[in-house]
């Protein structure tokens, strides 16, 4: 679905991406792993659009989609969470779900996937008038995963999801993500620091160092890998 090949971005004279390639089957959750600064927000920055690639390309469904426009880019099919949700505190609950939708005409589909985000997270609808920014920060995190499913995505992209989350609603945001995964046979790109739980819901895993891509494979042979057991899952 997504092929990503010899990404590479730069901030001035400072090389984020160094040649990055990824590669995302349908269906599918994949996980990014690095330490902070080893260049997973910018890989998804840059597949969004929100980031310009100073060389290589994205393929999204065999279409080239480099450096085009972030709404072609959502219209095309592709929605971020993004790390630190940033939604929109002043607004209340359904209208940033509105806002998610703001490319769609389809009234009664937009419906239809709102009923749909209420079904998975429930404390959405018992919020439904409060303001955004009222919310508590897993509540939030609900609401941005929500907000980019209701553009209709093939594929989600979730930066970050567990930020500044309390422990007790990490695990429930992680069964929420497998859910819509299993329910709406969604391609999910994820970029988590908890790599235990990363590594616990993924098919496949990515290892990011410095721009560069140090490790790929299963997520199962990543987990038993004996320097990702050390570098990311805290062991010796």
């Amino acid at each position: 679905m997504l092929h990503v090949e010899n990404l590479q971005v730069k901030y001035g004279a400072i090389a984020a991406l160094k040649g990055i390639s990824i590669s995302i089957e349908r269906g599918k959750i994949v996980t990014l792993l690095g330490t902070n600064g080893a260049g997973k927000t910018t890989t998804l920055r840059t597949i969004s659009g929100l980031v310009k690639a100073s060389g290589g390309c994205v393929r999204f469904e065999g279409k080239d989609i480099t450096n085009h426009p972030c709404h072609e880019i959502v219209a095309l099919g592709i929605a971020q969470s993004p790390e630190g949700r940033m939604i929109f505190s002043n607004l209340t609950v359904k209208e940033n779900l509105e806002m998610g939708a703001y490319l769609r005409k389809d009234k009664m589909e937009i419906q239809k996937d709102m009923d749909f985000a209420f079904s998975i997270f429930p404390r959405l609808k018992e919020r439904l008038k409060q303001p955004g920014g009222t919310l508590s920060g897993g509540e939030q995190q609900m609401l941005a995963i929500s907000r980019a499913l209701m553009t209709r995505p093939r594929l989600l992209m979730l930066d970050e999801p567990s930020l500044g989350i309390a422990p007790i609603l990490v695990k429930t945001i992680f069964e929420k993500v497998v859910e819509i995964n299993r329910e709406l046979g969604m391609t999910i790109l994820l970029v988590e620091q908890n790599a235990h739980l990363a590594l616990q819901i993924a098919h496949f895993a990515y290892v990011i160092e410095t721009g560069h891509l140090a490790i790929q494979g299963n997520a199962a042979d990543i987990a038993r890998n004996e320097d990702v057991r050390r570098a990311y899952l805290g062991e010796t």
